[in-house]
């Protein structure tokens, strides 16, 4: 038995990395201590938000459940064995002689960094689920149906992970003991440079997102910008394609779109129309003064018709002018032809009934004969 514990005591007093036994033990112990005891922390606080959670209505607790689950395990690990490793004696470090640590090894100094690096990724990752719940946040209130809103989102959730995820490499890579003001200075000449050549692609980018927050227009809307119109088939990161009218696809540039003048005929609520009506000169003036208020039954008496305005307007080459606008209810285009046609009809059939003549291009062609001509001539000189 004796014998046993003095073997057991020399196991444990070999030194091993300047380390005797019994401190690997110890360090070992700690390291897998302090990984359950962060494994549980994290499990705990996670339960409690959740419980919080449940009987709240603000989304500020699913916000912190979505932040710590997002807690690696291998960081936990990395905070596990840079808390271990205090517990030894590691090569190259000086101590004084109450055993307090005067200069640190290559070890402890490369374990730091790594440590370090180790957490501002973590960092990366908890900063992700903060981009996602503002995103979330930004597009619940437009509308998560919009697909527009749901491209929108891809691109503004790639702009910001690009920007996160390079100020976490600038901050390891500071950690790291690199000089990132240099790196930083080269990275702006070099950038202005890519983005003097990627002028147009970043212009269509950006404009993606401009049409994402303003919304001009969204999938479906039927849109005319300069000479060409069509609806809206699909909005991407660079360009929009919009099926025109004759059924050819159409591809533009989003820079161009958000520059341009745009009509956006899906958000009408109804459609003007205009008409010139012109009647011969023949038409006696009492039924002239009919036409008006003939003209302004028509359209009230049509229930998808709004008058706006019916007058005489004036005389012209070969016909006595009116003017009529009124608008139909209703975005579709089909549909203000209909109740365009409608009126129409009636103002042909009520124009026939009152003995009304439209009036056509005629030209009055006058006849002299040369010598009458001649005299005539004759006598303006006398």
């Amino acid at each position: 038995m004796g014998d046993s514990s003095v073997k057991w005591a020399e196991l444990m007093n070999r030194q091993f990395l300047e380390n005797p036994v019994r401190d690997w033990i110890i360090a070992l112990a700690i390291l897998a201590g302090s990984f359950l005891l962060l494994g549980l922390i994290k499990r705990l606080i996670i339960y409690r938000l959740g419980l919080l959670a449940a009987k709240t209505e603000t989304d500020i607790d699913d916000l912190l459940i979505d932040i710590v689950r997002r807690t690696r395990r291998m960081f936990l690990f990395i905070v596990s064995l840079w808390i271990a490793a205090h517990f030894l004696r590691l090569p190259g470090a000086e101590y004084t002689d109450t055993g307090e640590l005067k200069e640190e090894s290559e070890i402890q100094t490369y374990l730091g960094i790594f440590t370090t690096i180790s957490f501002w990724v973590q960092v990366g990752f908890w900063g992700r689920g903060l981009l996602e719940y503002g995103l979330r946040k930004l597009l619940h209130a437009r509308g998560t149906d919009d697909p527009t809103v749901k491209m929108g989102s891809n691109v503004l959730g790639f702009i910001g992970q690009v920007v996160l995820w390079a100020l976490v490499l600038l901050l390891c890579l500071e950690a790291a003991g690199f000089n990132v003001n240099s790196l930083i200075a080269s990275l702006g000449i070099g950038g202005i440079a890519v983005a003097l050549a990627l002028q147009n692609v970043l212009g269509d980018l950006f404009a993606s997102i401009s049409i994402l927050l303003d919304k001009p227009f969204v999938v479906g809307d039927a849109i005319q910008s300069a000479e060409f119109a069509g609806t809206v088939e699909q909005i991407g990161v660079k360009n929009t394609r919009i099926r025109s009218v004759t059924g050819e696809e159409i591809i533009i540039g989003n820079n161009d779109l958000a520059s341009s003048r745009l009509r956006n005929y899906k958000r009408l609520t109804e459609r003007r129309c205009l008409h010139t009506l012109g009647l011969v000169y023949a038409t006696p003036h009492a039924k002239l003064q009919l036409v008006p208020n003939l003209l302004r039954d028509i359209v009230t008496a049509n229930p998808r018709a709004r008058l706006d305005r019916a007058h005489f307007k004036g005389f012209g080459d070969s016909a006595i002018l009116f003017e009529l606008a009124f608008y139909t209810q209703g975005q579709e285009f089909g549909t203000m032809m209909d109740v365009q046609q409608e009126v129409l009809f009636e103002i042909h059939r009520r124009f026939e009934a009152e003995g009304l003549s439209f009036a056509f291009p005629t030209q009055t062609l006058h006849l002299v004969q040369a010598g009458a001509l001649a005299g005539q001539k004759e006598l303006s000189r006398g």
